[in-house]
């Protein structure tokens, strides 16, 4: 019997915005937070409707906050919240009244973990300008590090910045914040941002451009796809292979694998002289047979070389390509949610799922689920304590 997930009972309000802050609030949510996410409304009553799947297990309200009786709700909701959740640019909550200094005081919570990310530093010379994945990892210096030989630098889509070095930080710092408050009692203030989480994350990068692992042009490099025996290549039917076997008891297994054994590229692999001729050989056999004849080959063994698979195939052969979204990280005493609907291990997580599993996103309207979390939290009755006019929520009676 497995118990509950481990953040069960955490309250989060998180203020909508897109990408990295609602991957934040994703994290959470999927480990068992009651997250409320805060639509705005725009010209009074109506929603404004965020282009946001990252919605798993979240609920909505609107709130109009450029109302009294808006900010008054963000001030009853902050009270009884561990974690608010700030997406916006330096100085927009604040200007509305709802900065750190107000809901982390000790008038309202000096419990709450105030969460904001940007993407620039708070206090560098872009903090004011606006920006973009793209221009977050430029500054960073990380985007200097991504591409081929004699081609640009070459942005990975947004997974490296929003995600990995932008949400997936900020969520860190909560949990940091949330160890720090069992000790010390207190909230604080955790500030993100998408230029130093990419750059942490370069750490080993970074320190190997002086070292020989990466010390050659972009491109040139064993880990940049300057070295044959760590890229990808084409197959017969358009497809493609994997192939990491950096070291020499699995670089064997690549050379047996694809029937090049006897001409001695075991001991000549190392040199970057002979790195042409080995592309063009592997290159040339790669070529020579489809990739599900090379998985065939090469599942089971150390050579390091795997097929790259595509998520639509992931998605039509989810048993044979593992194509299951499962939780970021099993807990096998308290499993976090799960995403897929036949959950059977503490490893797929518990619960039953959800629609659309790990390959339809589904947005979240503005407002759904919003008023039972409104009486979870604070116990407030919709026509009581509060009611919903035009669409936003509003406080009914003075409390």
């Amino acid at each position: 019997m497995v118990g509950q997930p481990p953040l069960t009972g955490l309250k989060v309000l998180e203020f909508a915005g897109l990408a990295p802050g609602p991957f934040a609030g994703l994290l959470l949510s999927d480990a068992g937070a009651s997250v409320l996410r805060i639509d705005r409304a725009v010209s009074g009553p109506v929603a404004r409707q965020v282009p946001d799947q990252l919605t798993r297990h979240k609920s909505s309200l609107v709130v109009d906050l450029k109302s009294p009786s808006g900010i008054a709700i963000i001030k009853s909701l902050a009270r009884v919240s561990d974690v608010l959740i700030d997406p916006y640019r330096p100085g927009v909550l604040e200007k509305l009244g709802l900065g750190p200094s107000v809901l982390c005081s000790e008038e309202v919570n000096p419990r709450l973990i105030y969460a904001r990310l940007t993407g620039f530093r708070r206090d560098g010379r872009f903090a004011n300008m606006a920006g973009h994945d793209i221009n977050y990892l430029a500054v960073s210096g990380v985007l200097s590090l991504l591409g081929r030989k004699g081609e640009k630098p070459t942005p990975p889509i947004n997974i490296l910045g929003d995600f990995a070095g932008g949400g997936a930080v900020l969520f860190q710092g909560i949990l940091l914040a949330l160890a720090a408050r069992e000790r010390t009692g207190k909230g604080q203030v955790v500030e993100a941002n998408i230029v130093d989480g990419a750059s942490y994350l370069a750490t080993f990068n970074r320190f190997a451009l002086k070292t020989p692992v990466g010390n050659a042009p972009r491109g040139e490099n064993l880990l940049d796809t300057g070295c044959p025996y760590y890229d990808t290549y084409e197959t017969k039917d358009g497809k493609y292979m994997a192939v990491g076997a950096l070291e020499p008891q699995f670089f064997r297994e690549l050379v047996r694998g694809l029937g090049l054994e006897g001409q001695g590229w075991e001991e000549r692999r190392g040199e970057k002289e002979n790195w042409p001729e080995l592309r063009a050989v592997l290159e040339q056999k790669f070529k020579s047979k489809t990739r599900r004849e090379w998985e065939d080959i090469f599942d089971g063994t150390d050579a390091c070389c795997t097929a790259v698979f595509e998520y639509g195939e992931m998605e039509r052969e989810r048993d044979r390509l593992e194509g299951d979204q499962r939780p970021v990280v099993t807990l096998r005493e308290t499993p976090c949610l799960a995403v897929r609907s036949d959950a059977k291990d503490a490893s797929h997580g518990q619960g039953p799922g959800v629609k659309g599993e790990a390959y339809v996103g589904i947005p979240l309207k503005p407002g759904k689920g919003g008023e039972s979390v409104v009486e979870q939290w604070l116990g407030w009755k919709k026509g009581k304590e509060f009611d919903i006019l035009n669409g936003s929520a509003v406080i009914k009676s003075k409390l």
